[in-house]
């Protein structure tokens, strides 16, 4: 799914539930302007920057990481820790691509854990 079709399915879902969640009121929010969203949504503009995605993801109740991602960005930190070790994130993230999630998933809790 594109990132404007994800947007505008998340927060039409969430407009059925609460009427807050119109495309005025939640660029007013966000901070933006509401044809902007709306162009957004439709594909006509690009993913906006990382400052409005992050406050867009907030507003809509989604992580920031994933809308970034699905606008083909990356969160400031986390290019932040990879350039750290460009070469070691490189080669582990290669070797987990085909890795299942429940295998990715255990790996994520023994490092969080320091269950090494």
């Amino acid at each position: 799914m594109k990132f404007g079709e994800f947007v505008r399915e998340t927060r039409e879902k969430l407009k059925e539930g609460d009427k807050k969640f119109s495309v005025r009121q939640v660029a007013m929010r966000v901070g933006i302007e509401p044809a902007y969203l709306s162009k957004i949504e439709r594909g006509e503009f690009s993913p906006p920057s990382e400052e409005t995605t992050r406050r867009l993801a907030s507003e809509l109740g989604i992580d920031p990481d994933v809308l970034l991602a699905m606008g083909g960005k990356v969160s400031t930190d986390l290019r932040e820790i990879i350039l750290k070790r460009p070469r070691l994130f490189a080669d582990l993230i290669r070797e987990l691509k085909g890795a299942p999630n429940k295998a990715l998933l255990r790996i994520v809790r023994e490092v969080r854990d320091g269950d090494w």
